[in-house]
């Protein structure tokens, strides 16, 4: 199949101070969420200044990309600017008939992939006729490389641990909340749903052999939401507790769930999580992100090759159960959709 370009697609974030509440407002537009709680996520994003990483950090990635790939790369996000509507319309004017989609998320489920689905399709829909068929790449949580990257980021957030504490430092993995309702109905039904929270822990186990660790936890953080709507848990705060309590000394704190840095990282884990481990006198370290090690890029590549040469996929997981793509698979029509589907929480 022959392609015109590689569409970068992410969440967005804002870039100074004057952009938080309207990036906020579009983040939840149509959800009913009161004024006090994005006063409440506003504070954690002008504590930064006002600036969220995620887009310098896609523009490192859409950096890596033109040096990699023979392809037009363009960059377009779902809340804030450049919004997707704009940059698949300027695709078009530029003559691009036909493009893949990288969407900075390894995992199934409404958040991390049938919602870029929804992105692409109101993009094509607002540019109407003449509008580029934009194809999105597979999910790739069990990708040989995305697993090395954070795994060379383990080891790394490790090694600046007390020396004495390294080999007792419990290995926690978190990735964004979401309702319990949405994951448990995301997935094809002969997969029995919990797609999202399976791929998670699919790659926290992967990750975890890479670096040699006997055991591990996976957990949750950033959740947003009315305190009667079941989340998955456990909390990471509420587990660090529970670790400090089983007298565990030291924890690293490796954020698969996510492939660069952005708010609900530096501020949940950053801050929220090591003021915790402090308080409670525990040895705390963050692994950083994969998106930034180089063999994140060589990854999107590769995905890219899979479409347009047909390169066997690579995957460590294999398992068709696993999820959409761990065969090199486009997502089926309905694969991702929850019979309730959650939007993005807002912090």
């Amino acid at each position: 199949m022959t392609y015109e370009a590689l569409l970068v697609l992410s969440f967005g974030g804002p870039e100074g101070p004057a952009d938080v509440r309207p990036f906020l407002e579009n983040v939840t537009r149509g959800r009913g969420v009161p004024p006090e709680r994005l006063d409440a996520v506003e504070e954690h994003y002008r504590h930064f200044g006002g600036v969220s990483p995620l887009n310098a950090r896609n523009r490192e990635l859409v950096a890596a990309l033109r040096e990699r790939v023979d392809l037009p790369v363009y960059f377009g996000n779902r809340n804030w600017h450049p919004l997707i509507e704009d940059t698949v319309a300027r695709m078009a004017r530029d003559g691009v008939r036909r493009a893949l989609v990288f969407a900075t998320s390894a995992f199934g489920g409404y958040s991390a992939c049938r919602q870029y689905h929804e992105d692409i399709a109101r993009a094509r829909a607002a540019v109407g006729e003449g509008a580029p068929h934009l194809v999105k790449l597979r999910h790739f949580f069990d990708h040989p490389l995305f697993v090395a990257a954070n795994a060379a980021a383990v080891r790394a957030a490790r090694a600046t641990l007390p020396a004495g504490l390294r080999d007792d430092a419990r290995l926690v993995f978190t990735a964004h909340s979401v309702p319990a309702a949405a994951d448990t109905t995301s997935g094809l039904p002969a997969e029995g749903g919990h797609r999202y929270s399976r791929q998670v822990a699919a790659t926290a186990a992967l990750v975890a052999a890479e670096v040699g660790a006997a055991d591990h936890d996976v957990v949750w953080q950033s959740r947003s939401g009315p305190a009667r709507i079941p989340w998955l848990e456990p909390d990471v705060i509420d587990h660090l507790d529970g670790l400090h309590e089983r007298g565990v000394p030291a924890v690293v704190v490796a954020p698969v769930g996510f492939v660069s840095d952005h708010v609900e990282v530096v501020w949940d884990l950053d801050t929220e999580a090591r003021e915790r481990a402090e308080k409670l006198g525990m040895a705390f370290a963050r692994a950083a992100t994969a998106g930034p090690d180089p063999r994140f890029a060589d990854l999107v590549v590769e995905l890219v090759d899979e479409q347009r040469s047909g390169t066997p996929p690579r995957a460590l997981g294999g398992a068709p159960s696993a999820g959409a793509g761990a065969d090199g698979t486009p997502c089926a029509p309905d694969c991702c959709r929850s019979a309730h589907p959650a939007r993005r929480p807002t912090s």
